[in-house]
């Protein structure tokens, strides 16, 4: 298992670094829409359609729906923020979900309703990295969300390997404490100290209100990159599977990937535009 994921890491991280820094807006587009497909590929069995025809066509669907909105926003650039609110509304709705699980699954437990779910999750995410992707030192901005969510993922399984007795949220994912989710807090609170410093000192001055808004930006990130793992496990849970396909050998699918990011990426970028944080060219 560990040959496994080590080999799946060394083919995935460079197609990761290549996607980011070398790939130009428009293939970077189709680059993120065609993880989005795969993720919705995923979902659908999630979903509970389980027919590989059901599965693709709702991976179809997604494609679909990503072709318009990249589309729409080309005309109507000014409702950007609307696509990222509603991303970020869903989260709020998400978090509810979680605190009832298992109560409260008769909202979404019907397959329509969790296919709609799905298009809440993967639509934003790929809104936001479009927002992302358009932003000066644009990929320095998404190197900085993924260290959201891995410094989260990094602090949270040391802080609760030593000390996680308090679940987080036993009912849809036991291994997750408390002492994880603090422990990833505070990993986070140190990424987003070492990237303030390297902004000041390379990018751009730093002042109190922004380093106020960037750490604001970087904890309510973190927060919902931890919910869109529970997410995920609710949905993974209530479904009765453990990975959301084999695609990925060692790491299950690609949804097992990118879960956290999904939830990160799209509240990353809508409080980056609420809070009218960015680094200038």
């Amino acid at each position: 298992m560990f040959k496994e994921r080590v080999l799946t890491a060394l083919v995935l991280a460079p197609l990761m670094i290549v996607g980011i820094f070398f790939l130009p807006l428009k293939q970077f587009a189709i680059f993120i829409a065609a993880i989005a497909t795969i993720g919705a590929w995923e979902w659908a069995n999630i979903a509970g359609y389980q027919r590989n025809w059901s599965r693709v066509l709702y991976a179809f669907v997604v494609f679909l729906c990503l072709y318009i909105s990249a589309r729409f926003l080309k005309i109507h650039g000014e409702y950007l923020v609307y696509y990222l609110a509603v991303g970020a509304l869903w989260w709020v709705v998400a978090f509810a979900l979680v605190k009832q699980y298992p109560g409260g699954t008769e909202v979404w437990a019907a397959r329509p309703i969790r296919a709609l779910l799905g298009l809440c999750v993967l639509i934003p995410m790929w809104v936001g990295f479009m927002h992302l992707k358009q932003q000066p030192h644009s990929s320095l901005l998404i190197v900085y969300v993924m260290l959201i969510v891995w410094g989260a993922d990094t602090g949270a399984y040391f802080a609760g390997k030593r000390w996680g007795k308090a679940k987080l949220a036993p009912h849809v994912s036991p291994g997750k404490s408390w002492a994880g989710f603090w422990g990833g807090l505070v990993t986070t609170l140190l990424v987003a100290l070492i990237f303030g410093l390297c902004v000041d000192h390379w990018v751009q001055p730093m002042d109190m209100q922004d380093a106020l808004r960037l750490l604001t930006i970087t904890v309510v990130t973190m927060v919902i990159s931890v919910l869109g793992d529970l997410v995920e496990s609710m949905m993974k849970r209530h479904r009765g599977i453990k990975d959301s396909s084999s695609l990925l050998p060692g790491h299950g699918g690609v949804l097992d990937r990118i879960d956290s990011m999904a939830a990160a990426v799209p509240v990353f970028a809508f409080f980056m535009l609420v809070l009218d944080w960015n680094l200038a060219a």
